[in-house]
């Protein structure tokens, strides 16, 4: 199948077309991606040292935040972890999933399919509608989640900042 057919098909179906060079999305390649365009977003790196949520770490010195597309498995693929640095939250790893175990008291885990993360990437819709409406799927301290709203939709937005090929699945 051509490239340009191929695209027209994803198209069709809802799914953008592979950025071709681009990492698979929520590889751990991706996550690297991901981590560097976050340090770049003020409202992730100031917001989030402001309502407090970055101190909440549970004693570790960093936050966890792992994610998955549920139409390529059912298990984390990429791990972010968000440190105080310099008064900023700042991403500070980026990569396949590394930690054993998280702490559902400051750490998430987030899944949808690939074709909601690429809506709520391109801010079709924000976390409180993704949650409401069952496209997102979320695991961690909710009252804490519920007080970054903002902060929490900029991490969704970088989904659809980071260039990331989607006709694959990560490992694959």
């Amino acid at each position: 199948m051509s490239r340009t057919a191929l695209a027209a098909s994803l198209i069709a179906i809802g799914i953008t077309a592979p950025a071709w060079g681009a990492p698979v999305m929520m590889s751990g390649e991706w996550a690297k991606a991901a981590c560097d365009a976050w340090n770049k977003d003020p409202v992730l790196t100031d917001k989030l040292v402001e309502s407090g949520w970055v101190a909440n770490d549970k004693g570790r010195g960093y936050k966890i935040m792992q994610v998955y597309r549920t139409d390529c498995g059912d298990k984390p693929t990429a791990e972010l972890r968000v440190a105080l640095e310099n008064g900023k939250a700042t991403c500070v790893y980026g990569g396949a999933p590394q930690a054993d175990r998280l702490d559902s008291g400051a750490d998430y885990v987030m899944k949808a399919e690939t074709a909601r993360w690429i809506e709520m990437g391109r801010g079709d819709y924000g976390p409180m509608r993704a949650m409401f409406m069952q496209r997102l799927g979320f695991d961690g301290p909710k009252l804490e989640a519920m007080g970054n709203m903002g902060p929490f939709e900029n991490f969704l937005l970088l989904v659809g900042k980071v260039a990331s090929e989607t006709g694959t699945c990560p490992g694959k």
